[in-house]
């Protein structure tokens, strides 16, 4: 049943009231006429929402994406998302969950957690002295495309890697570029993963990108949210992009 009038927020949301509160299913109409204004009420399987802030994206200012931030997020969001990717990585059987830097981290943390691992193994940004640039990849993504740093893998950490069924697990998908990155890092040292999961599927571009690396690997990545990139209409909501 959907909230009643009283029940449901004053809108437009404040800037800190974003990813703090797991809504009723059909607190947000979903498919609003003319468009979205400010914010999309993203889905989790069982129907209940978040609110995410939509963020136009540099250019003629006709595009635009939802975006989430999993460490502005409460507490309560961040559990609502690592449950949801916690049932999908169950399929799998996992070993090991690979955390991709930075904001992957704590939902990979999350989700070991749920699947009973004593730990996860960190990807990293930072280079220590120890690492070795033969087990680095260049990395950018959607929302610092001018800010290209470099992934690294801890060789410390291949023991636990070799052999093992590895998941790995992020914030969000949108080009592929970040994804892409990870998969040529851990390529380098033999690893495939079973299966990558993700807080947020944010459109559908990343499907090409991923699947001209390893065609099979597009069906094996989830998320427990999806949201479409968004254009502007001639009356300035924001619709999903079709193509």
């Amino acid at each position: 049943m959907s909230p009643s009038a009283s029940e449901r927020p004053i809108v437009p949301l404040a800037p800190h009231q974003f990813w703090q509160t797991v809504f009723p299913a059909g607190t947000f109409d979903a498919a609003p006429a003319g468009g979205f204004s400010d914010l999309y009420p993203a889905s989790l399987a069982d129907g209940r929402q978040i609110a995410l802030p939509i963020r136009v994206l540099p250019g003629d200012g006709s595009r635009a994406v939802a975006s989430m931030i999993v460490n502005q997020a409460s507490f309560a969001v961040e559990d609502a998302l690592s449950d949801a990717m916690a049932s999908y990585a169950r399929a799998y059987d996992p070993e090991v969950v690979i955390g991709v830097p930075t904001l992957g981290l704590p939902l990979a943390n999350g989700v070991a957690r749920r699947l009973g691992h004593d730990r996860m193994v960190a990807l990293g940004t930072s280079r220590k002295f120890w690492y070795s640039e033969e087990l680095s990849e260049p990395m950018s993504s959607i929302t610092s495309p001018e800010h290209a740093k470099r992934l690294y893998l801890d060789p410390r950490m291949l023991p636990l890697l070799e052999g093992r069924r590895v998941l790995v697990v992020d914030d969000v998908i949108s080009s592929g570029t970040s994804m892409l990155a990870v998969l040529k890092l851990l390529a380098k040292a033999g690893i495939r993963p079973v299966a990558s999961i993700f807080a947020m599927l944010q459109g559908d571009v990343w499907r090409q990108a991923i699947g001209e690396h390893d065609a099979s690997l597009v069906e094996r990545i989830h998320g427990a949210v999806a949201s479409p990139r968004l254009i502007r209409t001639d009356a300035g909501g924001w619709v999903p992009v079709r193509s």
